[in-house]
């Protein structure tokens, strides 16, 4: 790399490993903890990269970017934040910020795009309306694992992008707040947002009303999957008729629609027509760091609306991400109001968790049995699915070591990921000998990379 780079973070270890590292790959560095020192030296033309924090003690990184993209058309700032939910990542995509990552980060990640950002030539900004920062309130669209900072990311690209978007996931995941997001902080925002029925497209003036209604703004099928082969019909041929200024679709279904088409109960012209993007939100049991974090947020949300404030104990935490939350974000956030009410003292005990999720209507029992269960169902449909390939022929010999080997490397690769590459970690955390695990790792030819995550 060659350039100067500007670092702006009020964490001294976070400027620290920077400066080491961009000045090990031969940048020139200038770091400080003051918004106003960053500002100054954009003024003054210093730098070729912008990398800063949102919340300084002098200021705000993404209040900045304007102010930045005014004095330094085409400077790229890369946006790091410990604010992760959906509305970071939105902002810094409608402010027109190079990139972002959410803290804790990978250095070595953080470093390419720095990178790239130093070779590539930016674009000067476009002005754009300004987004109201009082709806951040409404999405629990909360999370810092991986999964969920991919999905902000991928939400920001595609908010503008004039394609067609599927939504899914299970039940209560978010999918129409994911929905709801893409409209209001697109440049649709002061368009109609409309949640079209079955009921809506019967007769022939149905399809006709719904995009009168909706001029240029947005569309959603909720539950896509649900709907009859005749409204699949009337959706499919008002889709054909939709010009550039027609409004955006959007659909959202918790059912896979490629099985859905192989059973024939969903028309794949359908599909086509609305998975321009796909969009999975993951279910909360496949983000359980995010379990505490959103469950805070519900509890003061709570205390806003005037109810008393509450938090979680340490073992009601243990308890709450032990739980599998089959009802996900929504049964979350009941069962937090629920125990708003009915906590006795400020903190929430094991106890009134343990005889809340007792009361959950569908309960699963805590992660264990179940979770092998699904897995087990999802495996079996695979398998048939293999078997249907090949008609009324066997597959080829071997298959037993070729199925393993298929569960065995993700498995390994996903375990390496969660534990920074460490290999020690990763045997205690799969329950296998260290030896074992490396040579697995040679033998499935699996690469390893250590990586250092920064708060």
């Amino acid at each position: 790399m060659d350039g100067t780079v500007l670092v702006a973070d009020d964490d001294r270890t976070i400027r620290t490993v920077l400066t080491q590292a961009l000045t090990r790959a031969g940048c020139k560095v200038h770091a400080t903890s003051s918004m106003m020192t960053l500002m100054r030296w954009v003024e003054e033309g210093k730098g070729d990269l912008v990398i800063s924090d949102v919340v300084m003690p002098d200021g705000n990184g993404l209040e900045q970017l304007p102010k930045i993209a005014e004095a330094r058309p085409g400077l790229p700032v890369i946006i790091i934040s410990a604010q992760n939910t959906i509305m970071t990542a939105i902002q810094a995509a409608e402010a027109e910020a190079y990139d972002y990552l959410p803290k804790p980060f990978d250095l070595p990640d953080l470093m390419k795009r720095a990178a790239r950002a130093l070779e590539v030539k930016r674009r000067a900004p476009s002005q754009r309306e300004s987004i109201p920062d009082d709806r951040s309130t409404d999405l629990p669209l909360v999370g810092r694992t991986p999964a969920m900072q991919a999905l902000y990311r991928v939400v920001a690209r595609v908010m503008n992008a004039p394609l067609p978007v599927l939504i899914t996931g299970e039940s209560g995941t978010g999918k129409s707040l994911i929905a709801r997001a893409i409209h209001d902080f697109s440049d649709r925002r002061n368009a109609p947002f409309v949640v079209v029925s079955a009921s809506d497209l019967q007769g022939m003036d149905g399809p006709a009303s719904v995009l009168a209604r909706a001029r240029s703004g947005s569309i959603l099928f909720d539950e896509v999957g649900d709907l009859d082969d005749a409204t699949q019909g009337r959706i499919v041929r008002m889709l054909d008729v939709l010009d550039d200024t027609s409004p955006r679709i959007m659909a959202t279904s918790q059912d896979d629609l490629t099985t859905r088409i192989q059973n024939g109960t969903f028309r794949e012209d359908l599909y086509y027509r609305l998975s321009g993007v796909t969009l999975a939100v993951p279910a909360l049991r496949e983000r359980v760091d995010d379990i505490p974090l959103l469950a805070e947020h519900f509890l003061l949300k709570a205390e806003k609306d005037g109810f008393p404030l509450r938090r979680l104990g340490r073992e009601a935490v243990d308890l709450t991400r032990a739980y599998s939350w089959p009802g996900n974000v929504r049964q979350l956030e009941n069962a937090m109001r629920r125990l708003v009410v009915t906590a006795a003292e400020e903190e929430i005990t094991r106890a009134e968790m343990e005889l809340m999720l007792s009361n959950q209507p569908a309960m699963e029992p805590l992660r264990g049995e179940s979770e092998g269960d699904r897995l087990s169902a999802s495996v079996g449909r695979h398998l048939r699915r293999y078997f249907d390939l090949h008609g009324g022929a066997l597959p080829p010999p071997g298959l037993y070591q070729r199925i393993l080997r298929e569960v065995e490397g993700p498995l390994l690769e996903i375990a390496l990921d969660a534990t920074g590459g460490n290999q020690a970690k990763c045997a205690d955390l799969l329950g296998i000998n260290r030896n074992t695990l490396r040579k697995k790792i040679t033998d499935l030819d699996i690469e390893v990379t250590r990586r250092r995550k920064l708060m």
